[in-house]
């Protein structure tokens, strides 16, 4: 009987990867799948959908592993590939459109909303906004991205982004708000 190892150490298994072993592939996959599909779905609201996106994104890991420099971190290189297949999806499937008017964004903007909400309930909202609005608060509140990449990687304007994210945070406000007042019955 022929015992295989299982690798934990992380750099072990993408020098492997790197030379087309399957089953150093296949558990960098197992590890990373399950968070790289929640990256997708941020954007893309089907989950099938997302997961479409998602093995597209693994595809490109695997074909452009050899690229990936140790210096940084491997999760972090594998979900801006995610970020990146995502939108590519919603561009192809003609579904991004951004809106153009400019809104005049002051800096004291805040968000006073005190919610309790499970994360099913808060993804839903989120699925609601229009995609332009959707993918730049995903990018920018939940990815980390500040404007200016935001602007190069969906190539608009940084105050074009400005105005997504806060017309985006506007509208998730009311949607709160609303979801609030059904639940608690002041409807």
């Amino acid at each position: 009987m022929k015992i295989i190892q299982l690798h934990t150490n992380e750099a072990v298994l993408i020098k492997r990867a790197i030379q087309n072993n399957r089953e150093a592939q296949h558990a960098l996959y197992e590890k990373h799948a399950p968070k790289m599909l929640s990256v997708c779905r941020y954007y893309i609201k089907d989950v099938q959908q997302a997961e479409s996106a998602m093995l597209s994104g693994f595809l490109k890991v695997f074909t452009k592993l050899d690229t990936f420099k140790s210096d940084g971190v491997f999760e972090g290189w594998v979900r801006k590939i995610m970020v990146r297949e995502s939108i590519s999806f919603l561009r192809f499937q003609k579904n991004l459109e951004f809106s153009i008017d400019e809104v005049t964004i002051g800096e004291s903007h805040s968000n006073n909303i005190n919610i309790e909400m499970d994360v099913a309930k808060i993804q839903k909202l989120i699925d609601e906004l229009p995609d332009g609005y959707r993918i730049v608060f995903v990018m920018y509140a939940i990815e980390g991205y500040k404007h200016k990449e935001i602007a190069s990687e969906l190539n608009i304007t940084e105050s074009t982004s400005k105005s997504q994210l806060f017309k985006a945070r506007k509208l998730l406000q009311q949607k709160v708000i609303e979801l609030n007042k059904i639940n608690y019955g002041t409807i």
